[in-house]
């Protein structure tokens, strides 16, 4: 950080005075909690025991023939409990709540990987739990919002603007400033105001330091690049911790969507159509008119469906550390099919944006390079999503009788 919350000059805490004591509060807790070693071992082994890690690395040996180029690695978060690297984090934010003696936490999820694993946190250490969903995304994620109810949480649709991801941080925080005394906010992503950026990459930095371990041991040596996709940028800024200080290339994915020239894309960072500015609490590239109003997103994926990015990677950005692509729509389908072809793995969509670059990229290396992939979900959850872009007859025909079940 340039100073307190600033990375290149994003970042920053732009927030109403009513909230100002709940995040002195907040930043009290989390840096009384990092410079406690015995939090971040209580963190360890919350993630060892009851979330499956460390996640494996999985070495791609058909994709890797398939291409003829680059030795291919999978950092498998999709093994992860709950299915993603959402987990990561939230476990880390309920120990914080604990130490803050609240009671009640609250969420935005677009996937539903977020939502799901905060409503596992709720339920594992007791806290009531409230998750906002943009109603756009409540359809076409419907598998975790059952899920999410199952665990004990309340979803709650969110009717306003493109009903997706940045309507539904908006509603959270507007219950946070009617119920803070209570009530802790568990944002999903790196993005927001200071502490977020700074703690939820802290959290979500077991991703990196695991695979970086994993690829000395494998193979002796460092990767020459390594790939996540970016949405608001947790599970990139994850992995990217663990090689901030290598000679390791950082390559960012996000939803080129329909085409970067069609204005129907969520590309912060890889297109022309974003610019600087503040918006929920935070200073960075957002998809934005020239009044500075919110402009619709569009990418197949709901996690990637947002108008905002980390200023981490804003940061990175701009001092040359990372780069950032964008994959359409068309190449995310094109990589999940030949990744459960080559590999019977079933990347999530979001993950399928990185999948999709390097693919594009592989081919054009050594086979003496290294690269790795960070798989940050599992694919079930977009049975419909994915059902409906290939015009499969066999799930229409299913889904049309079980409505005639569900009618009768």
């Amino acid at each position: 950080m340039d100073k307190r919350g600033y990375f290149s000059g994003f970042g920053g805490c732009f927030i109403p005075e009513i909230l100002n004591e709940t995040f002195v509060e907040l930043v009290k807790a989390y840096e009384a909690a990092r410079a406690d070693s015995a939090f971040w071992q209580e963190y360890l082994d919350v993630m060892s025991n009851y979330s499956c890690r460390p996640t494996p690395l999985t070495f791609a040996g058909n994709l890797t023939r398939h291409f003829g180029g680059a030795r291919i690695y999978i950092k498998r978060e999709d093994l992860n409990h709950t299915g993603a690297h959402k987990a990561n984090n939230v476990m880390g934010q309920g120990l914080l709540v604990k130490r803050m003696g609240k009671t009640r936490v609250i969420a935005e999820t677009g996937a539903g990987q977020h939502g799901v694993a905060t409503a596992t946190m709720a339920a594992r250490m007791g806290f009531e739990c409230t998750i906002y969903m943009g109603e756009e995304d409540v359809e076409r994620q419907r598998p975790n919002v059952f899920w999410m109810e199952r665990l004990g949480a309340t979803v709650v649709p969110v009717t306003d603007g493109s009903r997706t991801l940045k309507d539904a941080i908006n509603e959270a925080f507007r219950d946070w400033v009617s119920n803070m005394d209570t009530t802790h906010y568990v944002l999903g992503t790196a993005c927001g105001p200071h502490p977020f950026p700074e703690m939820v990459a802290w959290f979500q930095s077991i991703i990196g330091t695991e695979a970086r371990q994993q690829i000395l041991k494998h193979e002796g040596r460092l990767p020459k690049r390594v790939y996540a996709c970016v949405g608001g940028g947790s599970n990139a800024m994850g992995l990217f911790s663990g090689f901030m200080d290598d000679p390791v290339e950082l390559v960012g994915v996000e939803a080129g969507g329909k085409g970067l020239d069609s204005g129907r894309h969520a590309a912060r960072l890889s297109s022309r159509d974003a610019s600087v500015g503040v918006a929920q609490g935070y200073k960075t590239y957002f998809l934005q008119d020239g009044d500075g109003q919110m402009k619709d997103t569009h990418s197949i994926s709901a996690g990637l469906d947002y108008v905002g990015v980390s200023p981490i990677l804003a940061h990175l950005q701009a001092i040359g550390r990372a780069r950032f692509e964008a994959a359409t729509d068309a190449e995310v389908l094109d990589a999940v099919t030949l990744t459960m072809r080559k590999e019977g793995l079933i990347p999530a969509l979001e993950s399928s944006h990185a999948f999709a670059q390097a693919f594009k990229e592989a081919p054009t290396l050594s086979k003496d390079d290294i690269i790795i992939i960070n798989q940050s979900g599992r694919g079930d959850k977009d049975i419909f999503t994915v059902a409906d872009a290939f015009d499969d007859p066999a799930w229409k025909e299913f889904i049309k009788h079980k409505a005639e079940q569900y009618h009768a």
